[in-house]
């Protein structure tokens, strides 16, 4: 784009870089007081370290758009449309370094930067660009407004912003070609009036007759127009929720290192409040992930809560906090005993929204510009339950059993060894120097049907000669259900309770069949010195099928759908190894369940303590998992989870098909399948 001629007696490059000041110093006050002011009135939390580690990473989120295009294969092909967008933002932001605050002060600087022949394929590539990005644009109009996916529809996808941020986007795109068709009409030369379209624009406006002075006056006029925008652009961003390509980056670069699994740890003495009821609460981080959202629906497309109809919306979750924020001002220096003018939870934001979330992680898992809703969410919780003492009452009903009784399955009459009777299991007391610690968890211990599974773990260690034993009466929960129902302080007593146990029989290695317990053992135990090698039933014993220690032999004729755990696979990353059994096992079939599964499972509605916590209204989340497991016209749906488990049970037998569909955990099918 080759600038215009001097604006009368005032040289063009004065002209730009007045303007360029002018609007960095309007953008740079409205970003201090709209966004940094506001988002460092935050919490402290460390995101520095491990910086080539971020670095690389955001590079290839950022650049490589690989989290908006992990959506092309299942479809969407709008991820592919945005990373066009991005990449064509990327060459003409060099190229207005280059042709624009460049060649304005020093016109040959392009031609000495790039050579004539860069400079004419530069030009033509950023046209046939514009091109490409306007086809691009028309798209997204109609697909957004017109076609209306689901993720499209909610309220917050439907805001005119988006219509003015396409709107300016072609703007840009339309000055860049007219620009050059102008220049070439009026008779422009060197390697800008060689252009592929501007050069066919330029002589179809000179056969129209558009004179040399008319095209010189239209060529600045598009000039200008182009940097208007772009510096419009600047002022405008921190108002709309294109703000998120600017914190996007900074969102990617500061996401957690930590395993997706582990909630951060509150330090119980020492914390002004415990969980986040106000916008000084919760971390700087939480806070930037609002600006960061792109508000494009992903994450409220994949919510089993929203989807069967409950309040919940992770993209309102964040949006509404950063909403809230900007509503009522920066908030003063940091005092434990402020109370804002307008309180978020109840007005912002719904408390049964806090409640609907069953903490599968599909938002994170969806979410382009790695907003992190879970701990957002689970902190409001904690602020629920140990500053305001609100928790629904089967909520607390399992906590105070947690906490009399150290599980949470209240009226069960079983003991922690009552499954193991006459299969001659040994306890850590009997044989404290057992290669293998078989955790069997609440729910595999004191619930009936899943005492099944816990036996037939059993029958595989010792088909497989693993020198094993259990804690019995010394077990007790792990404290995941109290940490996902808010109440951190018995998380932690609970977890302590276990460390110190397991550290005085000098444990080194646990398999647990429960992935909750799993996942709290390994992720959140070395929160607080539980260092252990942690593995789920289905790493252990894929293992032993591939050593040949464990031999599956009898034929076991069944199509059976596998059905992905939430904490074994999204937050664990373990989706192969439950099917490596499945598929050890003789006569065995196995299906999957459409495009919901693996990292797009859908949860069964037990996780975030909804095993314990009645859902709110709408469709029964298992209910709906269990039509997926149906549409598959499998005769077993197989699962690696006892909550799992449970649900799908249930599920079937909601659906009135108990006689001819069954739930069976892959532990009990690969029991059958071996020698007596």
């Amino acid at each position: 784009m080759v600038p215009p001629g001097d604006i009368g007696a005032l040289p063009i490059w004065v002209g730009v870089y007045l303007a360029l000041i002018l609007v960095s110093a309007v953008s740079g006050y409205v970003f201090y007081q709209r966004v940094f002011r506001l988002v460092m009135q935050g919490k402290g939390v460390a995101r520095f370290d491990r910086p080539l580690v971020r670095f690389g990473g955001a590079l290839v989120i950022v650049l490589g758009q690989s989290r908006v295009l992990q959506r092309v294969r299942y479809g969407d092909w709008a991820g592919l449309g945005h990373a066009i967008i991005f990449w064509g933002f990327l060459s003409f932001s060099l190229s207005y370094a280059i042709f624009i605050f460049g060649g304005s002060i020093w016109r040959d600087f392009p031609e000495k930067l790039l050579t004539s022949t860069g400079v004419r394929v530069y030009s033509s590539f950023l046209e046939i660009t514009a091109a490409l990005l306007l086809v691009m644009l028309g798209w997204a109009l109609v697909r957004r407004w017109v076609v209306k996916p689901h993720r499209l529809s909610f309220d917050l996808t439907r805001n005119l912003d988006s219509v003015i941020v396409v709107g300016l986007i072609a703007g840009l795109m339309v000055s860049t070609i007219l620009t050059h068709a102008f220049y070439v009409a009026l008779g422009g030369e060197g390697p800008e009036s060689e252009v592929l379209i501007g050069g066919v624009l330029g002589g179809w406006f000179t056969d129209l007759g558009v004179g040399t002075g008319l095209a010189n006056t239209l060529q600045a006029v598009f000039w200008w127009t182009h940097l208007a925008i772009i510096l419009g652009f600047a002022v405008y961003i921190p108002f709309s929720k294109h703000m998120h390509m600017v914190a996007s980056p900074l969102n990617a670069f500061f996401r957690s290192l930590e395993p997706r699994g582990a909630l951060p740890a509150i330090d119980l003495e020492n914390t002004e409040k415990f969980g986040a009821g106000r916008v000084q609460d919760f971390t700087w981080k939480q806070l930037l992930d609002g600006y960061a959202c792109a508000v494009c629906g992903r994450c409220t497309d994949v919510c089993p809560a929203n989807l069967t109809g409950k309040i919940l919306s992770p993209m309102h979750i964040v949006e509404n906090l950063k909403d809230h924020m900007v509503a009522i001002g920066h908030q003063g220096a940091r005092d434990p005993e402020h109370v804002e003018p307008v309180s978020i939870l109840g007005n912002a934001i719904s408390e049964q929204a806090i409640w609907d979330c069953v903490s599968c992680g599909a938002c994170m898992e969806e979410c382009p510009v790695v907003v992190e809703h879970v701990p957002t969410i689970m902190d409001m919780r904690r602020f629920l339950v140990l500053e305001e003492s609100k928790i629904p009452e089967s909520g607390m009903n399992a906590l105070l059993s947690l906490e009399q009784r150290g599980h949470p399955w209240r009226g069960t009459q079983y003991s922690r060894t009552d499954w193991a009777e006459g299969l001659g299991v040994p306890t850590l007391a009997e044989k404290p120097d057992a290669e293998i610690l078989f955790w069997v968890g609440c729910t595999g211990a004191l619930e009936q049907r899943s005492q099944g599974v816990a036996r037939s773990m059993v029958k595989v260690l010792k088909s497989a000669g693993v020198d094993f034993a259990i804690l019995g009466e010394e077990e007790t929960c792990t404290g995941d259900p109290a940490r996902r129902m808010g109440n951190e302080y018995l998380y932690q007593t609970l977890a302590q309770q276990n460390i110190e146990t397991l550290n005085r029989y000098n444990v080194k290695k646990i398999v647990t069949i429960c992935p909750h317990c799993f996942n709290t053992m390994r992720n959140e135990y070395p929160q607080f010195g539980g260092n252990y090698e942690v593995l789920h039933y289905s790493q252990f014993v894929d293992e032993l099928i591939k050593e040949g220690r464990v031999k599956p032999i009898k034929m076991v004729n069944i199509t059976m759908a596998y059905h992905d755990s939430c904490f074994l696979g999204r937050h664990n990353g373990i989706y192969d190894q439950p099917r490596d059994i499945a598929r050890a096992i003789p006569g065995l079939t196995l299906v999957e369940m459409g495009d919901r599964c693996r990292e797009r499972g859908f949860c069964c509605g037990a996780g975030g303590g909804h095993m314990w916590l009645e859902e709110s209204q709408g469709e029964r989340i298992n209910h709906v998992r269990t039509g997926h497991f149906l549409e598959t016209q499998a005769d077993t749906v197989g699962v690696s989870c006892p909550f799992c488990l449970q649900m799908l049970t249930e599920g079937i037998e909601a659906k009135g098909v108990a006689g001819e569909k069954q739930s069976r955990d892959v532990l009990e099918i690969l029991a059958d399948s071996l020698e007596d």
